[in-house]
């Protein structure tokens, strides 16, 4: 009910997903993270799989570990925006760029699902849309 069915990560409707969207523990309990509403949201089944138990990455530029996005704690609009052809998610910080690469948000596939559904005015989603304009928004 918090995220409005939609993925935390790439702001997907759970209706627009063939598979829908499921539980990801942010903190993995691999890493100790619990199964408690603040370590828990919901993400699309492709960023859930593509995240796996994953926290952090090494950036490229400078081989640093940056953590990933934390929906949680983070605000989206301060590590991601949308490209100008409104689909393309584009990193806006270091945590936002490992995040794309990680959980590969503009993978081929993945921009072509959002592009078909921006053409129907489905992506982002109202509710999406809704919640990022919000400052104390979940997304």
């Amino acid at each position: 009910a918090r995220a409005n069915r939609i993925c935390e990560y790439c702001l997907i409707h759970e209706e627009d997903t063939f598979f829908g969207c499921e539980v990801d523990h942010v903190i993995s309990q691999k890493h100790g993270g619990p199964t408690e509403e603040d370590n828990l949201a919901l993400a699309c089944l492709i960023c859930n799989r593509n995240k796996g138990s994953d926290i952090a990455s090494l950036s490229p530029k400078t081989r640093e570990l940056v953590r990933l996005f934390n929906p949680r704690t983070d605000r989206w609009l301060e590590h991601f925006a949308f490209a100008q052809d409104g689909f393309t998610i584009e990193a806006l910080t270091p945590i936002g760029e490992a995040t794309v690469r990680i959980l590969g948000l503009n993978d081929g596939e993945r921009l072509l699902e959002r592009q078909a559904l921006q053409a129907e005015g489905r992506y982002p989603p109202e509710a999406a849309r809704r919640l990022l304009a919000e400052p104390d928004s979940p997304l």
